[in-house]
């Protein structure tokens, strides 16, 4: 049992996939970000120039 038990307190592998999920999270809210300010960016420019065409 204690061997057991010790083998599990010093397994790495589990910690290394939630620090891959969480890069991953990150990175995601990172691009999520990006995209949501460009596309208003964008969204004001076509109306500017949708407003200019008229």
């Amino acid at each position: 049992m204690y061997k057991l038990a010790m083998r599990f307190l010093t397994e790495e592998a589990g910690a290394t996939a939630i620090e891959y999920g969480l890069i991953a999270a990150g990175i995601s809210i990172a691009i999520i970000a990006v995209v949501n300010g460009l596309g208003t960016q964008l969204n004001s420019t076509f109306t500017s120039i949708s407003t200019q065409l008229k």
